[in-house]
């Protein structure tokens, strides 16, 4: 009965962490990894400050981590950046009607540490949509640079990037359930 109830539980921890859609993956200097990915909506605290899982159709998630070959001296490989300003605009491509979010640092037992929203769809579920995302660099009051970090890669943890995808099926992710 023990092994049953453990292979049950697996069986369902994998359908759950396999359930993300992979929007899009970029590798940005110096040696930053982000997966932005659709997920299964989920209860996300406080509530005050996210939408409930039963009014959303997805969660938006950014994975933001130091990759694991090309790291500068001292990052953790594949350790998380903190201290990004993440944004994200989605557009339904029939309608032109869009959701504009700020992902913020979560933290989860499947990813760990990323940023996300849980969001509602500016449109039907089986439609295809437009996916933006803007990463602006930490400011010099959240993040202070080191004289050796300056030496080697200037002023700033990074640049800033804007990465845009097009014709984003969020259908099988938006009829899953964590449940």
């Amino acid at each position: 009965m023990k092994y049953i109830l453990l292979a049950t539980f697996l069986l369902k921890f994998n359908f759950l962490t396999s359930q993300e859609l992979v929007i899009g993956e970029e590798t940005v200097d110096p040696g930053i990894v982000f997966i932005f990915e659709g997920a299964i909506k989920d209860h996300v605290m406080p509530l005050g400050m996210h939408l409930k899982e039963n009014e959303t159709n997805i969660h938006i998630e950014a994975r933001v981590n130091w990759d694991n070959k090309n790291t500068p001296d001292g990052t953790p490989e594949g350790g998380f950046v903190a201290y990004l300003h993440i944004t994200s605009k989605v557009t339904n491509q029939k309608t032109g009607l869009s959701t504009f979010i700020d992902l913020v640092p979560h933290i989860n037992l499947i990813d760990n540490y990323h940023y996300a929203r849980n969001i509602s769809l500016p449109g039907e579920k089986d439609e295809l949509y437009t996916v933006e995302f803007n990463i602006i660099p930490p400011t010099n009051i959240e993040l202070s640079l080191h004289k050796d970090w300056l030496d080697m890669y200037g002023e700033k943890l990074m640049s800033k990037k804007y990465f845009s995808y097009k014709n984003v099926n969020f259908e099988e992710i938006a009829n899953a359930s964590r449940q």
